[in-house]
């Protein structure tokens, strides 16, 4: 995920589009987009401030609200695969946004003991 450009670059970018250097140079010499510039620029107007935003942490995950129902399922299920989970669960999702739930409280998937072979004669 990219960062956002420093303050401090963000102010020397500011000063020399002030001190009468050309937008073009100016992104030229700082190597910066014209976008990002020009977004600066109106940043800068609209609210006064030149910082960055705060990151925003990304969407809700899907199964958030049916996060107790699931680990209840598991419970009362605990070989069920992660199809059957999802079918119980009746919400239209798919079968990693249930793996990904698992992961998130914790559970693990079981693993069935390995089985003998068949012996040799």
């Amino acid at each position: 995920m990219p960062t956002a450009y420093s303050v401090d670059l963000r102010e020397r970018v500011l000063a020399a589009h002030e001190g009468g250097m050309r937008p073009v140079d100016v992104m030229r010499q700082y190597r910066v987009s014209e976008t990002f510039f020009y977004t600066l620029l109106r940043l800068r107007r609209k609210t006064g401030s030149i910082e960055p935003k705060r990151p925003t942490g990304g969407p809700k995950p899907v199964l958030a609200e049916h996060l107790d129902e699931l680990q209840g399922l598991v419970k009362s299920k605990p070989d069920a695969t992660l199809a059957e989970l999802r079918e119980e669960l009746g919400v239209r999702v798919g079968i990693t946004t249930v793996w990904r739930a698992l992961r998130d409280l914790g559970l693990t998937l079981k693993k069935s003991p390995p089985r003998r072979g068949a012996a040799t004669a």
